[in-house]
């Protein structure tokens, strides 16, 4: 069903984009904003993940570091059936992580030095396991595309007033309300978005790590830290807030609406519901881990 909400929510995005474009300009208008479209989202497929990874200043981790990160994240592409991803580490005390990149050939795990601290092992593979079921379901690329489609939207609503055809269409007052509300409805339908893709990750990210329990704990400390700890590079870049594990601003401050992640209570509260059921994966009870996750190493 996440795939099928998601595949309608694209659907939105992308028909909002041609409105706006026949909006402004009629039919040329709309094929000049699909041009716009297909060159920035190929700009973004080749690029976003670099460009994320070098805003958040991410340093790379080799493969014998002394935390054993790099084997962690290993063990759990294995379990996954993954490529082993880049990964990376971000200076900052905030508790998060993301995942970035095109594909699975092509993709990279980001922690922060926050979580490495505030972590045990079980629960630093509980979040390292979800975001290899972001790559796995190939949800950075989609984040990227409905990111780009939003900010072109944005850019359009923006250049209306400079449009004869928008104005003769709809009027000042039409064309007003146009850039207020077409950016608007982008933010919510990326946003959307970002929130079913979080639900079907979470549940993926259990199968890998073997234990729910493991990521539902994580996610409570993670929230509290994020709640407190700012983090300063994810303030000044908002458009980057939907790719952490939990959204890295003061979204408490605002209306739910507005979140680009689900409810952190409601996440835990899943994540609680499949404990005692059967794994699909090892057909086993969701409570009893699995080796792979217990492997014991030094910790930062």
């Amino acid at each position: 069903m996440g795939y099928v909400k998601t595949a309608m929510l694209m659907a939105a995005m992308t028909a909002l984009f041609i409105g706006v474009g026949y909006l402004l300009g009629g039919t040329s208008g709309m094929v000049i904003a699909l041009a716009v479209a297909i060159g920035m989202n190929a700009f973004s497929w080749w690029n976003s993940d670099k460009m994320v990874l070098r805003m958040h200043n991410a340093q790379p981790v080799g493969p014998n570091d002394r935390t054993g990160l790099s084997d962690m994240v290993a063990g759990l592409a294995r379990n996954a059936d993954l490529p082993m991803p880049a990964v990376y580490i971000i200076d900052t005390p905030q508790p998060n992580a993301f995942a970035t990149g095109r594909n699975p050939e092509n993709a990279a795990v980001a922690v922060t030095t926050g979580l490495m601290r505030s972590l045990s092992r079980e629960e630093l593979a509980g979040v390292v396991a979800h975001e290899l079921a972001h790559i796995k379901n190939r949800d950075t690329a989609i984040m990227t595309v409905t990111a780009t489609f939003a900010g072109a939207i944005s850019m359009l609503a923006n250049f209306a007033l400079f449009f004869g055809g928008s104005r003769e269409r709809m009027g000042i007052v039409g064309t007003l309300a146009m850039m207020i509300l077409a950016p608007l409805a982008a933010a919510l339908v990326q946003m959307a978005i970002s929130r079913t893709r979080e639900y079907s990750a979470d549940r993926a990210g259990a199968e890998i790590c073997g234990n729910p329990m493991w990521l539902a704990s994580a996610l409570e400390k993670i929230a509290k830290g994020a709640a407190r700890i700012d983090n300063n590079t994810a303030e000044r870049n908002p458009a980057t807030a939907h790719m952490f594990i939990i959204n890295p601003l003061h979204a408490h401050k605002h209306d739910n609406l507005f979140s680009t992640h689900p409810a952190t209570e409601n996440r835990i509260a899943a994540l609680r519901e499949m404990v005692g059921a059967v794994s699909p994966a090892s057909g086993q009870p969701w409570s009893k881990p699995q080796p792979k996750a217990e492997q014991r190493g030094p910790w930062g």
